[in-house]
């Protein structure tokens, strides 16, 4: 599914070092003590700080190139009323743990799922992108509205629903949806997930949905499992001799899109050690490329991943037969992260991956090397029809 919600997630983004700062933040009245940070080891685009009485979360990445950094105050239900922050000091203030919450991007369902509060979610703009079995479920007995398109969200139906909180998700601070939904009072929290380039990242953002629901040990908890189950599957690769090329991308109106060197799905194939024909780039989205020099590169290369939306082996030859000519077609190497989809054409990939990059390394890793995982049962990246 490439869409609205996951565009960004196929031409995406960025890479670095989460900046830790410790600081201390006043309320009108008091000085609170800051009580710690929370850990945030590989994400880039956010972090909190826990004090007292609140808890300030800090998104510093909303959409590739953001120059604006959004600062809120999540504040327990109970002691909402006795708080006084000054004027202006926090994008939004909200209560928790929420009761109702309005998410706009599929990659936040998986984490809402994975803290077990899909329960909270009344509202998401086109739901027929949902894939996730048990939030399908909940449109189909209508507890989760469909909000039209996010770049023009039904505003009413969201005035109608009073979540606590909508999760944004926008390329810019251009949407004069959201700026309705805040002038009547209801805060609009941006996520930044999808301009992550690395799968740890990405993955980590489950702490930044944690706090609303005040569970933050539960986030930790199930982070440490994904980081535990990556870092040791990487290990695991490295112990294969062989270091297998890799092609990427296919073609889209004449231009072949291969992943960029600075990529998720970059650092994917390198962590599966294998040897990446871009890795060399400094993209960290999509590099638009001819067929002809893509055929220079990489016509030998051992595997090709992704191409495109394409899912069989006849349709890659009948969309253009030079496709033929890539070794990897003719020792049927290819695979694809758009075999599995969910009740409506959404693809599982784009929505569930970024939650779980442990289980998609393995799927490269026994791909690349099945001597290493010759039980693993491919999950999110499988082989053409």
């Amino acid at each position: 599914m490439v869409n609205k919600h996951h565009i960004a997630v196929l031409m995406l983004t960025v890479t670095a070092t989460i900046f830790m700062g410790c600081r201390e933040n006043k309320k009108s009245e008091e000085t609170e003590t800051e009580q710690s940070e929370s850990s945030v080891a590989y994400a880039h685009g956010f972090h909190i700080q826990k004090f007292d009485d609140y808890t300030v979360l800090e998104v510093t990445q909303p959409w590739v190139g953001a120059n604006t950094h959004y600062k809120y105050a999540l504040v327990p239900k109970e002691k909402l009323a006795a708080m006084n922050f000054p004027k202006d000091e926090f994008d939004a203030v909200v209560g928790t743990p929420v009761e109702k919450i309005v998410v706009t991007s599929t990659t936040h369902i998986a984490a809402i799922e994975a803290l077990e509060e899909l329960k909270r979610l009344v509202g998401f703009p086109d739901t027929d992108y949902i894939s996730s079995p048990d939030a399908r479920k909940l449109v189909d007995e209508g507890q989760i509205k469909d909000l039209g398109m996010n770049e023009v969200i039904n505003t009413e139906m969201v005035l109608l629903l009073h979540p606590d909180l909508i999760i944004g998700f926008s390329i810019n601070e251009d949407n004069n949806s959201y700026d309705i939904i805040k002038r009547a009072g209801m805060p609009v929290i941006y996520n930044g997930d999808w301009v992550e380039q690395t799968p740890l990242g990405k993955a980590e953002w489950i702490k930044f949905f944690a706090p609303f629901f005040q569970k933050e040990a539960e986030a930790d908890s199930i982070f440490k499992k994904i980081e535990t189950s990556y870092l040791e599957a990487k290990k695991l690769a490295k112990k294969s001799t062989q270091k297998p090329t890799v092609l990427t991308g296919g073609l889209y109106k004449d231009v072949w899109y291969v992943a960029g060197g600075e990529s998720w799905m970059a650092q994917f194939i390198e962590d599966a050690n294998s040897d990446y024909l871009w890795a060399d780039t400094p993209e960290t989205g999509s590099i638009g490329l001819s067929l002809e020099s893509v055929l220079e590169k990489a016509q030998n290369a051992d595997f090709w991943f992704n191409p495109s939306s394409h899912t069989s082996y006849a349709e890659l030859e009948q969309v253009n037969t030079h496709h033929k000519e890539f070794t990897a077609f003719t020792n049927k190497k290819i695979y694809s992260n758009a075999m599995d989809k969910g009740a409506k054409g959404g693809l599982l990939f784009y929505e569930m991956a970024p939650q779980r990059p442990d289980i998609v390394l393995k799927d490269f890793i026994a791909i690349l090397h099945p001597e290493l995982l010759p039980d693993h049962e491919l999950r999110f990246i499988k082989p053409l029809e």
